[in-house]
């Protein structure tokens, strides 16, 4: 089933023409409740894990080509073959990972544009999401950690015959990991960022936008 598609900008206030209050709300509560389902959602968590496993199978690939070209020229043929096959199963996850970073940069901005319209309790309340806040974040600097560690962990444990496929995929692989979970981190914390200056702590209240009769 496809995924019904981001919801437009509010007009701009010379082209706004909601008959009252009531109907700016309902807009506003509709497209809020669908921009924050895009931007904390655990989908999207999932979506950046899949392509970060993916990046990491592609990596694994080109590490294992890399291993049998080191061999010796009878290999070579196919270490290149199996590398360039790798780094095929990468570029996807690549550039889906660039376009996952631009659609949510729209998301925000979309967020900030109908935020300021005018204030609903009710519908504010739900974008704090503290506990997906915390969730993105504890799994994104677990990736972190994760990354890190295999970085070190595999230039220190590199030794003997594998001492190059060990070297390349733990190192490569640990990148991979780290920039994931930075990317959840930066996605977590902006969007924290942009409720708290929008919304505040919440008592304070912004004045109601003025629909056009």
């Amino acid at each position: 089933m496809p995924r019904p598609p981001l919801p437009p900008p509010p007009p701009p206030p010379h082209l706004r023409t909601w008959p009252n209050r009531d109907a700016l709300l309902h807009d506003r509560s509709g497209a809020l409740e669908l921009l924050r389902r895009r931007s904390l959602g655990l989908a999207q968590l999932g979506q950046l894990w899949l392509l970060c496993l993916l990046a990491l199978f592609g990596w694994s690939a080109v590490a294992g080509g890399v291993q049998m070209g080191s061999a010796g020229f009878p290999d070579l043929v196919a270490g290149v073959l199996v590398a360039v096959i790798g780094l095929a199963i990468m570029a996807p996850a690549v550039i889906f990972t660039v376009l996952w970073s631009r659609r949510h940069r729209r998301v925000r901005e979309l967020l900030d544009a109908w935020l300021v319209l005018d204030r609903q309790p009710a519908v504010d309340d739900r974008l704090r999401a503290p506990g997906l806040s915390l969730t993105w974040l504890l799994l994104s600097f677990a990736l972190c950690a994760l990354g890190i560690w295999s970085s070190y962990g595999a230039a220190a444990a590199a030794s003997g015959s594998d001492a190059l496929f060990t070297a390349w995929l733990g190192i490569g692989g640990g990148v991979i990991l780290w920039t994931t979970g930075l990317l959840g981190i930066r996605k977590a914390v902006t969007h924290r960022k942009l409720i708290l200056s929008r919304l505040g702590d919440g008592q304070r209240s912004a004045p109601a936008a003025r629909p056009t009769p």
